[in-house]
């Protein structure tokens, strides 16, 4: 039987819209092009590897990244299972075992009799036919990928549009590189857990939420106020005559964030706000957190410590935090571009292209930003799918849900100063009655939602198998 689905992309988001089909008795075609063809940024050839950090935020309830999980965890995520499965010490944080994860996600899905896996580089894209695709390329999307993408978005715009463009790619390979349609991310550095100087340190959580589980390295003013200015004079990775910078404000490199400000840094990745060392019952100066890297708890990485420095500086300079003088780095932070869609221009809020609407995209090419978000649009796009494999009209997820909000955010944002976003309460819609205190709010916010997804999921789950059907009632309540 041939493949109802075709899914570009094993990350997060082909993954578990690949697992969605599946449980719909839908038959997938999934194609990776890891091992033939590599990235900059990823090291193994395995299905969800997580390159950037390995933190699916915040498991607090009643906040946004806690809501988006829940809502995933009703509507039956393989990769939110998983993630548990493998989850590693981090406070409040969801984090994982990030080579465990990666590995038990490929298993799952390898092993899954309706999906097939294609491991080749995918350079066209169907835009006739009766099969489904799913664009869930990610931001490493290939040249050649890119530039397919770019011919079917253009196809269907003016000529003023072609010259604006609706993709970036690397212009080397001729592919419309539009000045707003991308941003640089970064990766932060990881350390050898036996190099850290425990002495020197302190374990703790900010404000005490959750189980003391990162490491601390204070500093007072002066130890802040010399690290700040070796980094500031420490060496860039030259930049490319084609590159043109372009950072996402949210995960900014460390460097950048100190240009901004002798005290920004303070106020960003070194807050000392909420983390009172015990053994002398003041605030630092200024903190740098280690956060638990895998289950064997060897390595730790340093959160939000993104960089694009010299290899050579970033030992330099990060071994002047204390704890950290005598550091094994097992990872430099490093730098890679994050390619994604015009969605306003493009989508709907079912992730279907408008003028093509049997090809959806979900992931961080749709314009999401995170993780759990990838996964969660992932998911909306293998269920979307399913239905349109069958000939149904997809039904999209209800507004005031995080599932909701995030895709009306990406079909309905300004698409002149289009960016990436993480799941927010600023993206889910007001309470229609003013609730000053901002925790109660949220905790209404939280209540609406998840009533509403649950109606829209009884609607959904009848796509499914009786018995995984039931499951999925089971797991609500």
């Amino acid at each position: 039987m041939s493949a109802e689905v075709r899914i570009i992309g094993a990350g997060l988001a082909g993954s578990e819209a690949a697992w969605q089909c599946a449980r719909r008795d839908i038959e997938v075609e999934l194609f990776e092009m890891r091992p033939v063809r590599s990235t900059p940024a990823h090291q193994t050839a395995d299905f969800a590897e997580l390159v950037c950090s390995n933190s699916l935020k915040s498991d607090s309830e009643n906040t946004a990244p806690w809501l988006l999980k829940e809502e995933m965890r009703r509507a039956g995520s393989l990769l939110l299972q998983i993630a548990r499965e493998c989850a590693v010490p981090a406070g409040h944080a969801l984090a994982v075992d990030r080579v465990a994860f990666a590995a038990k996600v490929t298993e799952a899905i390898s092993s899954e009799p309706r999906i097939t896996v294609r491991r080749e580089e995918v350079t066209w894209i169907e835009e006739s036919g009766d099969r489904v695709t799913i664009v869930a390329s990610g931001p490493l999307t290939s040249d050649a990928l890119a530039g397919a993408i770019a011919r079917l978005n253009i196809s269907q715009r003016s000529p003023k549009g072609v010259e604006e463009g609706n993709v970036q790619a690397n212009p080397q390979a001729g592919v419309p590189a539009p000045h707003n349609l991308y941003f640089y991310d970064s990766i932060s550095p990881i350390v050898e857990a036996d190099s850290i100087d425990m002495s020197c340190v302190y374990m703790a959580a900010r404000y005490d939420k959750g189980s003391p589980d990162y490491i601390n390295c204070p500093m007072t003013r002066e130890e802040y106020d010399a690290f700040y200015d070796a980094l500031l004079a420490a060496q860039s990775v030259e930049e490319r005559k084609w590159e043109n910078l372009n950072y996402f404000e949210s995960c900014l490199p460390i460097e950048e964030i100190a240009r901004r400000g002798r005290d920004t840094l303070r106020f960003g990745p070194m807050k000392p706000v909420g983390l009172k060392d015990p053994r002398t019952g003041r605030m630092p100066y200024a903190v740098v957190q280690l956060r638990q890297e895998n289950l064997r708890a060897d390595s730790y990485n340093l959160v939000g410590f993104q960089n694009h420095l010299k290899f050579g500086e970033q030992a330099r300079v990060l071994r002047m935090i204390p704890g950290l003088e005598k550091a094994r780095f097992l990872r430099y932070g490093q730098i890679h571009r994050n390619t994604y869609i015009n969605s306003p221009e493009l989508l709907s809020e079912t992730l279907q292209i408008k003028a093509h609407p049997r090809i959806l995209f979900a992931g961080q090419i749709c314009g999401v930003e995170g993780y759990v978000e990838s996964i969660a649009t992932g998911l909306l796009a293998g269920i979307y799918a399913a239905a349109l494999a069958r000939r149904d009209e997809p039904l999209p997820a209800p507004r005031a849900s995080a599932f909701g909000s995030l895709t009306h955010y990406v079909s309905h944002a300004d698409a002149k100063n289009f960016q990436p976003a993480n799941i927010t309460f600023d993206l889910l819609p007001p309470l229609e009655r003013k609730v000053g205190d901002r925790k109660e709010r949220h905790r209404m916010q939280c209540e609406r939602a998840l009533a509403e997804f649950d109606r829209w999921l009884e609607q959904a789950a009848c796509e499914l198998k009786p018995e995984i059907a039931e499951t999925r009632r089971t797991a609500t309540r």
